[in-house]
């Protein structure tokens, strides 16, 4: 079996794994404060590891770069989210992109790949990291799929029972609004006599 179908961790049964490179495109925008823009705009399946940058291409006024390689993980309590993935009208890979900190660092890393559009929300609430959809290649899509047949339960809907007020009693010797009685056995004719004065 080859890495991209089986996966790096075949007899999982938590989760799997898959090594994509990044490929990230640096664009010349106009912009009074900014020059170029950062974007992922693709993902290799089954890259090696690489320690630097490689050109993928360019044109006018763009660049685009192989900037590192990270693991996608998949679980398998959240298959719901990776099908949500598959039945949308764009399957993506999300990958996160960091600006550099450091002068001496490149301009942007890669730091982290899901095909959970859950989990790339949560990156999205930060508002610090550019955090962008790339489309799914048809080979990931077929090995997120065996996964999901693999493991994916459809969970039954269960109605959430509604709490019963009248067996509760009134809290901390309160009197009851008349418009509250209702809701409780004890009364405020109760909890003031049988007169309610």
């Amino acid at each position: 079996m080859s890495e991209l179908n089986s996966g790096a961790n075949p007899g999982s049964e938590l989760k799997d794994e898959l090594p994509v490179g990044i490929v990230a495109e640096k664009r010349r925008i106009d912009h009074p404060w900014q020059e170029f823009k950062w974007l992922p705009v693709a993902v290799v399946p089954g890259a090696g590891p690489n320690d630097g940058w490689l050109k993928t291409g360019g044109g006018d006024g763009y660049e685009q770069f192989l900037i590192g390689t990270l693991t996608v993980e998949v679980f398998r309590k959240e298959t719901e989210a990776y099908k949500a993935n598959l039945s949308g009208t764009r399957p993506s890979v999300y990958v996160v992109l960091r600006t550099a900190e450091d002068p001496d660092d490149p301009e942007i890393r890669a730091v982290f790949a899901t095909v959970s559009p859950y989990e790339a929300q949560d990156y999205l609430d930060t508002g610090e990291d550019i955090v962008e959809p790339v489309p799914l290649p048809e080979s990931m899509a077929a090995w997120l799929q065996a996964f999901i047949d693999r493991h994916h339960v459809d969970e039954p809907f269960k109605k959430r029972k509604r709490k019963d007020f009248k067996d509760e009693e009134p809290k901390f010797g309160k009197v009851l609004h008349p418009s509250e009685q209702r809701f409780y056995k004890t009364g405020a004719r109760d909890l003031l006599g049988e007169g309610g004065e």
